[in-house]
């Protein structure tokens, strides 16, 4: 199972449109993971459209039309893996701690909000992932994405991906 991890698109306020690139791989992946702060539902119809399968959450620049929409937390089992999808976890400091006791069933938790991808695992093994921004790199030296498989019942191949 292929997947695509992304997370701040601010479409349209950032960019007027995701990277070709990015719609790419969207279009080829089975499952699109997307950590919130979409801004606008036009980008979430056009992903329901171009992807096989949507998972997303909706983030603090999400107004209400989104919000009505998507869950603040997305929990899903794919293929064996228990995933979890939030917008934001708090500072960094910690994150893997306090992740680890509100997601204790979990295996991976996919994240957003700081747009600085991380790939880290707390205690007890859960994996934390965030792709970062694919419009706004804020302080990152490229704006990113990250995919990943699931085979066999376990995450392989996380590859953080620059725009």
């Amino acid at each position: 199972m292929r997947l695509v991890l992304i997370a701040d698109t601010h479409v349209p306020k950032r960019a007027r449109d995701l990277p070709a690139r990015l719609w790419a791989a969207i279009e080829a992946a089975d499952v699109v993971v997307h950590a919130g702060d979409w801004v606008a539902e036009p980008l979430l119809d056009e992903l329901l459209r171009r992807s096989s399968r949507l998972i997303g959450v909706y983030g603090n620049n999400d107004g209400p039309g989104l919000r009505a929409r998507l869950p603040e937390v997305a929990d899903v089992v794919l293929d064996g893996v228990r995933l979890a999808v939030v917008h934001e976890t708090g500072a960094a400091k910690g994150r893997e701690q306090r992740c680890a006791v509100r997601f204790p069933a979990h295996d991976v938790l996919v994240f957003g909000h700081s747009h600085i991808p991380w790939d880290t695992a707390a205690p007890g093994g859960l994996r934390l992932l965030n792709p970062g921004s694919p419009t706004d790199r804020r302080r990152e030296p490229y704006a990113t994405y990250m995919t990943a498989s699931i085979t066999d019942g376990t995450l392989t191949d996380v590859v953080l991906h620059r725009l």
